[in-house]
């Protein structure tokens, strides 16, 4: 990857490279040591790998989100809990997608109306860009179940997606929205032609993945 690497915009402190993770210092937080050295530390396993193509393919985003955590890790603390920024900023980095689709479908999954986001409107997918972000989520997808659930960010049918989406998304969860609210979550093997039983309308039926809203 650091072939690859070579072709990346640099971060603040040089050209991004992936180096072993044994290179991280003890008690140095993963994030402000990317900050300080454009380094990233790397395992060798699915998890890391998806990480390091994360970093080639949306590497502005990447930079902008691992920014954000270095200011709040210096405003609270290496040793303070994550609080709502964070944690936001951490489910985006790890299980993010992002949905840019027409307006039925944006207000079914708003509801959890599976039946008119899946079935009813089935159609509208046709017009729909669905795009995984999060590193961890391609990564429980190499075993594909029906419960693996992506937190959804939705743009606008304008946007486009870069590093002004993680300002976006810091901003509403810095003004009280929290993690839990700056999402919708999306069983994505519920995505007409991203799994083949879904093809069945009864698929949906299934209330332990496709639930109603509390």
């Amino acid at each position: 990857m650091n072939i690859r690497a070579v072709n990346a915009p640099p971060l603040r402190a040089g050209p991004l490279r992936f180096v072993d993770a044994k290179m991280l210092p003890r008690g140095e937080a993963y994030e402000v040591f990317i900050d300080r050295t454009a380094c990233v530390p790397t395992r060798r396993n699915h998890h890391d790998f998806f990480n390091g193509l994360a970093w080639l393919r949306h590497h502005d985003s990447k930079r902008r989100l691992n920014e954000w955590q270095v200011s709040e890790i210096e405003r609270q603390g290496p040793g303070a809990s994550r609080g709502g920024l964070r944690d936001a900023l951490t489910l985006f980095d790890e299980n993010a997608a992002l949905l840019q689709a027409p307006p039925v479908l944006i207000a079914a999954l708003r509801c959890r109306d599976w039946q008119a986001l899946f079935v009813t409107h089935r159609a509208a997918w046709a017009d729909t860009r669905l795009e995984l972000f999060g590193h961890a989520l391609l990564e429980k997808l190499m075993q594909p179940r029906k419960a693996i659930t992506a937190h959804v960010w939705c743009l606008d049918a304008s946007e486009t997606f870069d590093a002004e989406v993680v300002n976006r998304l810091a901003d509403a969860a810095r003004t009280g929205r929290g993690a839990a609210k700056v999402f919708l979550p999306l069983p994505v093997l519920g995505v007409p032609g991203w799994w083949p039983e879904n093809e069945d309308p009864s698929y949906y039926a299934d209330a332990g993945v496709f639930r109603r809203p509390p």
